[in-house]
């Protein structure tokens, strides 16, 4: 295989997880729900997925294991910001910690060991041109989902429900089940991000092997302004800069400043968003 070849493989792997999480977090954002607790939903989703394929030799139930696990820690987000009108990046922050300290619980709990769990009778998902099959999910869920907020009504009305919830709701539109329907399939998209990051990147659990993806899928959401297409750019960018970080890192760079550069990437991308922003909003007399 080529270098140019591998390299790519390498960023289609790493973009996976992350464009996963960012599409649940976009329909949050649309329905109204700023959800920062994408980190730990991915995290419960690794674990799910492990100890499924582990315990029945089967990695697709190991997926679902993972979906249905997203969306039920999702629940606490839901409950909490859309039904008793809590502080969503509180709970966010809460569920991102929550789930660090309770897989790390699970793991010595279930498994009998600490930091890793890496067994030769864990399943891996299969792959399909080098790729997962959560892969091309991943890639025609951009298109679908561009699809149902740009032409199918559940998507217009989760829209409405975002912009204008006190007309959505006279015009007999439910903003708590729209809201709801938005979180819940946040948690089963994060869920799938983090069976593509233990089954398809990996075949292991470590403890918070997420390692900040979450983090950057929230904002990968802000870049791309919750569309399906720029999110999937802001993603791919993040991907980008991680599979380079491995390539660098082959080629003897310090771990340290080669596992730090998709975070650089990140925070100098939200900075020249944020600045840019600025600007415009400057030029055209708004307050900023």
């Amino acid at each position: 295989m080529s270098l140019e070849s591998d390299l790519l493989l390498s960023v289609l792997r790493a973009l996976t997880p992350i464009l996963l999480a960012a599409l649940g977090g976009a329909l949050c954002e649309r329905a109204g729900v700023f959800n920062i607790g994408l980190e730990g939903m991915m995290l419960i989703g690794c674990f799910s997925a492990v100890g499924t394929s582990w315990s029945t030799g089967s990695p697709l139930l190991g997926v679902l294991a993972a979906a249905l696990a997203g969306a039920g820690y999702s629940l606490v987000l839901a409950v909490g910001a859309v039904t008793l009108r809590g502080d969503a990046v509180v709970l966010g922050v809460a569920m991102n910690l929550l789930a660090v300290g309770l897989t790390g619980f699970l793991l010595r709990t279930v498994f009998g060991v600490r930091g890793t769990f890496d067994d030769p009778r864990l399943a891996g998902l299969p792959l399909i041109g080098g790729q997962s099959p959560l892969a091309y999910l991943s890639w025609a869920a951009v298109a679908l989902t561009a699809f149902m907020l740009s032409r199918h009504v559940w998507g217009l009305r989760l829209r409405g429900v975002g912009e204008a919830p006190d007309a959505a709701a006279a015009s007999g539109v439910s903003p708590v089940k729209y809201r709801y329907g938005a979180v819940l399939i946040s948690g089963v998209l994060c869920g799938l991000a983090g069976a593509q990051l233990a089954l398809g990147n990996v075949t292991l659990f470590s403890e918070n092997m997420t390692a900040g993806r979450g983090w950057i899928a929230v904002v990968a959401v802000m870049l791309g302004r919750a569309a399906p297409v720029g999110v999937l750019l802001a993603a791919l960018l993040f991907a980008v800069a991680e599979a380079a970080g491995f390539r660098l890192q082959g080629l003897g760079l310090p771990q340290q400043a080669t596992d730090a550069a998709p975070y650089a990437v990140t925070l100098a991308a939200l900075f020249l968003a944020t600045a840019g922003r600025r600007r415009a909003a400057r030029t055209s007399g708004a307050v900023v």
